[in-house]
């Protein structure tokens, strides 16, 4: 499943957004390999998502709105979407361009009625999906034009429209506020080792993870002069855990899950927040050098030591949050469209603040004359 563009109105912060997943031109020698849907060269999309920005800027909140429609896609339940609406007394609306696993182009466009109690009904809800066969030398412009000219015939109710849409599959892992729990698929057979191998890079004194032996549906973690217990499903709060290490948990799944294709899209939020730079970059090509044909990855970060790695200018997006523009409080700003040279380097970019992402810091300085 592949994101192609997006556009925002009243969830959340977002108001007027929009965010286009797709580059006209072929990379020459891109690290990112077959950068376009399957069959279909000249339908490139933007395989790897690097979204950056301040904190605030809606980084996660991007990734929630995606997995409200989704489910709202896939459950037929409306209260996924319209419990993301900002403003109730008015009209909120999306319109989301996707690829199934077919070779299909969708647009799902919707518009929801204002209730300012909140009491949102079936009729509130006005959706329109439209679709159109991927030709073998499309592009997604070529295409796109031909959907929005092609006659459009609506069902009687949005619960018909949706049985239009394939099945989608997606995984998204946000960062914890709350205590972090152990979560695992016990048929997820690489699960073990890909947990060992990640708990022992983060902390070398882990000597193995096994699967106990004494209780059900259970982990053992073995250190060189005691073990620990993580049941599946309970909270991770031994202390022997670093937070680090317990986020590494929350890593795994991700990982495992991707390099046996369970899913084909995943949102990977603020993970490694705990962990080091070397390990975040690790991870992230491990899993760029394992993403599938018509899969895609959303991968927020904080961290700009990812700006040093050999990725192509358009897989990385910038979150820009400025309040004092009503009319666009969130922005997105892609790298590609103001870097426009091999040379340019994005890093000093970043560090310049070109893309006036930089975090207002003039409040914490106002501290030192307490």
């Amino acid at each position: 499943m592949v994101i192609l563009n997006v556009y925002l109105d009243n969830f959340y912060a977002f108001k007027d957004f929009q965010m286009n997943l797709t580059y006209p031109k072929k990379i020459v020698d891109s690290y990112i390999q077959n950068e376009h849907l399957k069959e279909h060269p000249n339908f490139r999309y933007k395989k790897i998502n690097i979204v950056m920005g301040a904190n605030a800027s809606g980084k996660t909140t991007l990734g929630y709105i995606f997995r409200g429609i989704f489910n709202f896609v896939s459950k037929k339940n409306h209260s996924f979407i319209t419990n993301a609406i900002n403003d109730r007394s008015k009209k909120a609306s999306f319109c989301i361009d996707l690829v199934c696993d077919s070779s299909i182009l969708y647009r799902i466009a919707c518009d929801i009625s204002p209730r300012s109690d909140g009491s949102y009904q079936t009729g509130d809800v006005k959706l329109e999906i439209r679709s159109e066969n991927i030709w073998a030398k499309d592009s997604y412009e070529s295409c796109i034009r031909r959907l929005e000219a092609a006659p459009y015939s609506p069902c009687e109710s949005y619960l018909e429209e949706l049985d239009k849409v394939d099945a989608l599959s997606w995984m998204f892992e946000y960062p914890r506020d709350a205590k972090r729990t152990l979560n695992f698929d016990p048929l997820d057979k690489k699960f073990l080792f890909v947990l060992e191998n990640i708990l022992r890079a983060l902390d070398p004194s882990i000597r193995k993870v096994e699967r106990s032996r004494d209780t059900e549906d259970a982990l053992v973690v073995r250190f060189k002069d005691r073990s620990i217990i993580l049941q599946n499903g309970g909270a991770l709060d031994t202390g022997l855990l670093s937070s680090g290490t317990k986020a590494g948990v929350e890593i795994a799944r991700v990982v495992s899950a991707l390099l046996q294709g369970f899913y084909t899209f995943y949102y990977c939020d603020e993970k490694f927040s705990y962990i080091h730079s070397d390990i975040e970059k690790a991870v992230l090509s491990l899993m760029i050098d394992h993403i599938r044909p018509n899969e895609q990855l959303f991968f927020t970060t904080h961290n700009t030591d990812i700006l040093d790695m050999d990725l192509p200018k358009h897989a990385f997006t910038f979150l820009r949050k400025d309040f004092m523009d009503a009319e666009h409080p969130i922005s997105c700003i892609n790298a590609s469209s103001l870097l426009k040279r091999s040379s340019d380097s994005l890093k000093n970019a970043v560090e310049n603040d070109i893309f006036s992402t930089s975090p207002v810091v003039d409040l914490i300085y106002d501290l030192a004359g307490l």
